[in-house]
């Protein structure tokens, strides 16, 4: 329990347990400001809606508090490689400096967790015969042996994107038909248990709005009971908790019922090889699927495709496959639970895609489909989370936190409070303690076309291009779209003499370890690299962001919620577009300031932030720094950024 004879502020001041702790550690009021207003909210079941500018050191303002408060909190960030930094590297420094007895775990979503049962079958399934996935197997039986987590973010050397896995980790449908004593040593069980005693849970916002969607349904729950929630990384919860609110069907859940239901009949019904000719069936009608569509990868209004001929014969085809299926699973799943689950999946698979079948618009989802370059997702995403999410909050008596470097626009946070329907909350804004007027510097080109034009992606490169002279490469060149990327890639790579790097040519962490290396690269990339990219020191000193990032409005969901909007008398432009890509854009402007002594330049090509009047939005959710439109004074900059570099040297 907290001493409150110390304050939240004493322990992060330059006095504190922290500071005598962490070596290097920089005090800093903006932190202090946060960590008391989490307090607040924890000790008095209250709201707060905060952001943090970068630099604040907002991780160690939330986890001092929660440490602190002697509740059981659970603390969700948006991704699992931040929810490991999280719990292995930023909580034991903070357990520390407390000297506190606090029990903290880690939980992760069921497809993280190793299950031996799984991996005993998936050793004989005739689809992981050959050589590759065997070699793989291997590795995972020889970590199987010695880990005692299950977490499969261990293994080093098989590929995030194996088959095997999809074969071998945690599945809902295998492990809830199996009786408790056998789940004894069940990975995901033994997790969830250590998470149920613990008083500090560290979860990702998958996880957490899988639970409260199965709460809403009446289904259950995957997180135990708390007295508090903090949510890091706000921004990405409204879209998140859409995915879960709403309804998918996959070809991925086609497929996997499909080897499931093979391995099933091998180790519960050897009698009944019909099962596995469906199966079969079952993987070609989902190929067969997606042939249907076009060939090039789409995102789609399912209005848009429904009553194509080639739609509507291959829908039928595999809702056959799947009813021939569901007649046979039926009187096989008395033989055992792995086929009484395949049963059970197939119900459900069948009653979704009946729901696109029939093609019955519904004012409360979205329809809509995406195509990948080999499977597909039909999708019923709800117009709005706000609703469903409220609802799930008022149902639990808890503080709820929520933090973000992008939450405010222009110092307003009504854009994100309405997405989650947050009523009552306390709102804190604290800026970056970073010196953007001294260190940083936002160049907006001028006599560029405007960004429909059809020569703008090349303008915008040739007037950047002296620019990536001035800075000598150490460059993030972040696109709105892979085709702009792809251009300005291609007219670089004979124009300059500095190491390139583009998204997609190897993983991410090896393309940011490789721009660190050199010193003098430049990277381009899209979304992926807007936001969660930490990149310090002089490897990067300017960012250019081709275009204001407004969603297209060819997006089915946003075009459906732009749709309704007007027709309540909204003005989707400026309550809805405009936000979102405000927010968006200070993720991607994020990147440029890491640290104290970093300096830079901000390039924003887009015209539209000096020709329209809601370019001041944009300008008013930017960290303050000095505005030019001279390319001279950005050459000056640089000029000075390497004078001050030699006398430091």
């Amino acid at each position: 329990m907290f001493d409150h004879s110390n304050s939240i502020s004493d322990i992060l001041g330059d006095q504190g347990q922290i500071a005598e702790h962490l070596s290097g550690f920089a005090p800093r009021a903006e932190q202090q400001h946060l960590a008391e207003a989490v307090f607040s909210a924890l000790e008095n079941q209250g709201t707060l809606v905060g952001e943090a500018g970068t630099g604040i050191g907002k991780t160690f303002a939330y986890l001092v508090p929660a440490l602190c408060s002697g509740q059981r909190v659970i603390i969700s960030t948006g991704t699992r490689h931040l929810q490991d930094q999280l719990f292995y590297s930023d909580m034991p420094l903070v357990k520390k400096a407390l000297n506190t007895s606090a029990k903290v775990s880690l939980l992760k979503g069921r497809a993280n967790y190793l299950c031996k049962h799984r991996l005993t079958r998936a050793l004989r399934h005739p689809a992981l015969a050959d050589t590759e996935h065997q070699a793989h197997l291997r590795i995972i039986t020889d970590w199987a042996r010695t880990t005692e987590t299950g977490d499969i973010a261990e293994v080093m050397h098989v590929p995030e994107d194996s088959l095997a896995w999809s074969f071998i980790t945690s599945s809902d449908d295998f492990c809830s038909e199996h009786e408790f004593e056998e789940l004894a040593d069940c990975f995901i069980n033994k997790a969830r248990k250590k998470a149920q005693e613990s008083d500090v849970v560290v979860v990702n916002h998958h996880l957490l709005c899988a639970d409260l969607a199965l709460k809403e349904e009446g289904f259950g729950e995957l997180l135990p009971s708390a007295n508090a929630f903090i949510i890091d990384e706000a921004h990405q919860l409204p879209d998140i908790a859409a995915q879960f609110f709403g309804k998918r069907l996959s070809s991925r859940q086609l497929l996997d019922l499909a080897r499931d239901t093979v391995s099933e009949q091998l180790a519960e019904a050897s009698d009944m090889p019909e099962l596995r000719d469906l199966a079969g069936q079952l993987e070609t009608g989902v190929r067969h699927f997606r042939l249907a569509f076009a060939i090039d990868p789409t995102r789609d209004a399912w209005s848009a495709v429904a009553e194509t001929s080639a739609i509507e014969r291959e829908i039928e085809r595999l809702s056959a496959v799947l009813e021939a299926l569901s007649d046979v699973l039926e009187k096989a799943a008395s033989r055992g639970k792995g086929l009484e689950s395949c049963y059970r999946r197939v119900v459900v698979h069948k009653s979704s895609l009946d729901r696109f079948s029939n093609n019955v618009a519904d004012g409360e989802y979205v329809h809509w489909y995406e195509t990948y370059r080999t499977g597909f997702s039909l999708n019923m995403t709800p117009m709005t989370v706000a609703e469903p999410f409220k609802r799930a909050r008022a149902a639990m008596a808890s503080s709820w936190v929520f933090t973000s470097a992008t939450l405010a626009v222009g110092g307003d946070f009504s854009h994100f409070k309405i997405s989650l329907g947050i009523e009552d909350a306390d709102e804190l804004l604290v800026d970056s303690p970073f010196d953007y007027q001294h260190n940083a510097m936002l160049y907006l080109p001028e006599g560029l076309p405007e960004p429909a034009h059809r020569g703008y992606t090349l303008s915008a490169m040739q007037a950047i291009e002296p620019i990536l002279a001035s800075s000598g490469g150490r460059a993030f060149l972040l696109f709105t779209s892979y085709r702009a990327m792809h251009a300005a890639y291609d007219y670089f790579k004979g124009n300059l003499d500095f190491p390139l790097l583009r998204q997609g040519d190897q993983p991410k962490r090896e393309l940011i370890e490789a721009f660190q290396a050199c010193g003098n690269a430049v990277l381009f990339g899209t979304s992926s690299f807007w936001e969660g990219v930490d990149v310090r020191g002089e490897a990067l000193s300017c960012v250019v962001i081709d275009k204001l990032p407004f969603g297209s409005p060819g997006d089915p969901v946003m075009s459906a919620r732009i749709d309704q909007m007007r027709s309540v008398g909204g003005n989707p432009f400026f309550e809805y577009q405009l936000p979102q890509a405000a927010i968006a854009l200070k993720q991607g402007v994020g990147r440029l300031i890491r640290d104290v002594s970093d300096t830079g330049v901000l390039v924003i090509c887009d015209p539209r932030m000096r020709t329209k009047e809601y370019g001041e939005v944009f300008i008013n959710s930017l960290p303050p720094m000095p505005i030019t439109r001279e390319l001279s004074e950005v050459q000056d900059f640089f000029r000075r950024e390497r004078e001050e570099y030699r006398e430091e040297a």
